[in-house]
Order: structure tokens, then sequence, then C-alpha cells
């Protein structure tokens, strides 16, 4: 048993990981006062938009989304109001919605699929292969990541398609697949190909989710040095001093580039988990309830990424034994509201956790209920996820009950998949926390027997 009570890690050290293993990119350092200019990220667009300022927006979206910054859904809609027949919009909306997970736009994204159809030779090739790929979503993750792994096995330049399979690679737990997908390709990039900066934030991310923390930095140091305020960048290098233990760096680094993620940015309430993890290190359990509640319970809760970094800053503090107040009650109406029949696992398990903290009984057993049993005691084809799911919902509902002993119970049986939970590492280490807690209170259960 002494052995759940490490990190669960499916990774290497850095030390393990031979420079051969992938293809490293030959990083010139810049001269003394030199910046790159920004240029956008749209020369990999499908082709097939006469109209300039059609193309132009396009652009501009798809800067925004590959920066997390803004709406760059909203100004896709916009842009398809106003120009019908952009295959390039077209094609950036069924990226977004496979991207972003977006079960509810499942009618945009069959009628942007309609409009490459339909469009026939007007439309280029890849753009009906993106429409292709982006059709296979409807069936799964796995699908479509399929699809679009052959549009950049094909085209390896081609940033739609790679910032596509790289989230579906996050996703679906591909942790390997999440550093060699891009690793493969970046040879064919460089600073003088738009959306460079994007491309080693995505291949350091994919670095430092398998050990390789100081590949990992030095890469999204390069990002950032290219694209100052870039906040893909900064989530890798706070994912980085989260896993190295260097809290102080941490906070210090989130501080200095406050204005770049802060505010307007899909990363503002995830980034600000980070800044209060950085406050748990150093064991500033009021630190980081401020940080709860000034940027993550202050921002729009009903995002399903916004309600999952509440809980999980929330549970840890439970474990610690931090009393949260009222904020659990108020983090469980938001959940009540929530869509979560269209959910993914790792959403609903956040879920859980406010349920049972908050004694949601009725609301629990509903979401007990609409989980698919999974058989885990052999060989399954569920998918990690899918199958850790009510495991731990159960093993939730059990340590909220003080029932200590059944909470181990339930996460023995999937501690050999809870470093894919559908999360990054430091997500996923939420049960190996809840599995040392439960530890130690049932040994001082049993010693006060």
């Amino acid at each position: 048993m002494t052995e759940l009570l490490l990190r669960p890690l499916d990774r290497r050290t850095h030390s393990e990981i031979g420079a051969g293993e992938w293809p490293a990119q030959p990083l010139r350092p810049l001269a003394r006062g030199k910046r790159v200019p920004s240029r956008p990220a749209s020369a990999f667009l499908p082709e097939g938009d006469a109209d300039p300022e059609a193309a132009r927006r396009c652009r501009r979206a798809l800067d925004d989304l590959l920066a997390h910054r803004g709406h760059p859904a909203e100004a896709i809609d916009g842009i398809l109001a106003d120009h019908p027949e952009s295959i390039a919009a077209h094609c950036l909306r069924l990226a977004a919605i496979v991207r972003d997970d977006n079960r509810a736009a499942e009618a945009a994204l069959a009628a942007s699929i309609a409009a490459i159809t339909v469009a026939g030779s007007a439309a280029d090739e890849h753009a009906h292969r993106h429409a292709a790929a982006a059709a296979l979503w409807l069936e799964g993750d796995l699908p479509a990541l399929e699809g679009y792994a052959a549009i950049v096995a094909e085209r390896p330049r081609d940033i739609v398609a790679l910032a596509v399979a790289h989230a579906l690679d996050f996703r679906l737990g591909n942790r390997s697949m999440l550093r060699d997908r891009i690793a493969a390709v970046l040879g064919h990039w460089d600073e003088s190909v738009p959306g460079y900066p994007a491309i080693l934030a995505m291949c350091a991310f994919g670095l430092e989710e398998n050990g390789a923390y100081h590949d990992a930095e030095r890469l999204a140091r390069r990002a950032l040095a290219l694209e100052p305020g870039f906040a893909p960048a900064i989530h890798v290098l706070a994912h980085v001093m989260e896993m190295e233990g260097r809290p102080r760096e941490g906070l210090d680094l989130l501080a200095a580039h406050e204005s770049a993620w802060a505010d307007g940015n899909g990363f503002s309430v995830h980034l600000a988990w980070h800044r209060a993890l950085f406050h748990l290190q150093l064991n500033d359990e009021a630190a980081a309830l401020a940080v709860y509640d000034a940027q993550i319970a202050g921002s729009s809760l009903p995002y399903l990424s916004v309600l999952a970094d509440a809980s999980a800053l929330l549970w840890r503090l439970t474990l610690r034994n931090v009393d949260s107040g009222a904020r659990w009650q108020r983090l469980a109406d938001h959940w009540e509201k929530a869509r979560l029949s269209d959910a993914r696992p790792f959403f609903r398990v956040h879920a859980m956790m406010a349920f049972a903290a908050a004694a949601r009984r009725d609301a629990a057993t509903r979401l007990l209920d609409s989980l698919p049993p999974v058989d885990i005691s052999g060989e399954t084809s569920a998918l990690p996820e899918q199958a850790l799911a009510l495991p731990v919902c159960k093993a939730l509902l059990a340590f909220a009950a003080q029932d200590y002993a059944g909470c181990l119970a339930w996460l023995e049986r999937v501690n050999h998949i809870a470093h894919r939970c559908g999360g990054s590492l430091a997500q996923c280490d939420v049960s190996r926390l809840t599995f040392v807690e439960a530890t130690r209170r049932a040994a001082r259960a049993r010693w006060a027997a």
C-alpha cells in the first residue's frame, strides 16, 4: 500500500529522456534588444476566402484561439454571420468546438460541416479533411483525434489541426503523444513561421507532463521571449514550478505577468488556481482562500472548467481541515444548475466534490446514477477518465462521510490509472492527496480505538 502514497505519475525524469527521443529544435538566442515581430498565425488556414476582410478576421480569431485570449468562438460566429461562405471561418469554428469539447455547439458543428460539404470544389481538399475530422468528433474524442492526426501527419504546419490534436491528446490522457506529436513536427517550424510561439508552448506542455521539466521550461521561456505575455507559455512555467516545488518563483512569475493573464484570457481562472496551489505549497491556506474569493469564485462560475478549478481548490483545503465556511454550499448551487448530462467524467468528479462536501445527497445520487458502470477488474475498452469516474466519486462520498477505509478501498482499485483523470498531472494529483489524507485519518481512528 505504501506505493499509493507516492504521486501517481506516468512519467520519466528529465535525465531519463534522451535527446534522441524527440527531435530537438535548435533555438538561436535573440540578439540583445531584438524581438521577433508578432505575426498572425494564419498561414495554414484552409484556403477558400476571397474576401480580404473575412481572411483578416479569421487571422485575428486564430491568433486569439491559440493564445486563449478573448472570445474567439464568438468572433468566429460573428465572421460567419457576415461572411457565411467563409470556408476558413467554418474550419476555425469546427476546430474551436472540438478543441473546447463544446457539446452544446453540435448544431453549429453540423452546420459548418454541411457548409463545407455543399461548397464542393469551392472548398479545397484540405478544408474537406477538416470537416471530416470534425464529423468524427460526434462519435467521440478518439475518432476525432485520428482524423486530425492524419491531417497533421500530412501537413505538419497546419497549426489548426495541431491545436485540436494536442487538446484531444490531453483529454484522452495520451501523455506520451502530448509530447511526441508536437515534437515530431517541431523541425518544420522556426521563428519565421507564424504561430511558432504556440507550437513551442504546446511542445513545452507535453514535455512537462512527461517529467522533462528542464526542456519544458526552456521552450516555454523561448515562447515567452518571442511573444511576451503569451498565456500558454506562462501556464507551462506554472506547471513546471509547481511540480518542482518552486512556489515562491511561481508566485513571482504570476505576479510579473499578471496583466497578461488575469483578465480576458482563457487561463485567467486556471492560473489563479495555480497561484493558490503555490500558496498551499507554502502552507499559507489563508492566502489560498483569498485567491479563491477574489479570482475564482468572483469569476464567471457557470463555466465547467471554472467550477472544476473551484472544487479542486476547496477540496484540497478540506483535506487540510480548513473551514471553507459557506463556500461549498454556494459552489454546490452552481454545480446543481450546470448541465452535467453531456459533461466529461472529469467534470462530474469535480461536481461530486461539491455535492459530497456540501452534503447534497440527492444531487450526489443523481450524479452517481448518471455514471455508467465500468468493469475495471481486467482489460476494458473504457477510457481511463470514464473508468475512474464512479470509483473516485464513491471515494469522495466515503471521505466526506468519514468512512476513510471505504475511501481507500475505492481509490486502491483505480490507483494504476489515477494519473489519467482527463486533466493535467497537477489536476489528477487530487486522488493521491485524498488517499494520503484518508490514510492518516484512518490511522488516527485506529489509534484512538
